[in-house]
């Protein structure tokens, strides 16, 4: 099955959102965080784009979502950590690359 550069772009976005939840204090981070953690390693995303990643993330329970005021604030969940470390894997999120 061929996975069209949006596909392949997309999941591995995902990725580096668990990545960077894993890394945050109390594994949770606020969505302009996220934003300019994303722009920082490459994958330049509207705040629209964000918030429809951190939903899909949501419904597959690997994050939980919070809003406070018009911030929302991310917190990975322990299968989002299984995941964001290669343990687990979820369609749709790209599988982390041995050693990074």
């Amino acid at each position: 099955m061929t996975m069209s550069y949006a596909e392949f772009q997309q999941q591995s976005r995902r990725l580096e959102l668990l990545r960077a939840l894993k890394e945050a204090a109390q594994y949770r981070a606020n969505a302009l965080l996220l934003k300019s953690f994303c722009d920082a390693v490459g994958h330049a995303v509207s705040t629209d784009r964000l918030q429809a990643d951190l939903a899909w993330l949501a419904e597959q329970s690997l994050v939980t979502l919070e809003q406070h005021d018009a911030t929302t604030v991310a917190t990975l969940t322990t299968r989002g950590l299984d995941v964001a470390n290669g343990s687990a894997h979820a369609p749709g999120v790209a599988r982390p690359q041995p050693g990074g």
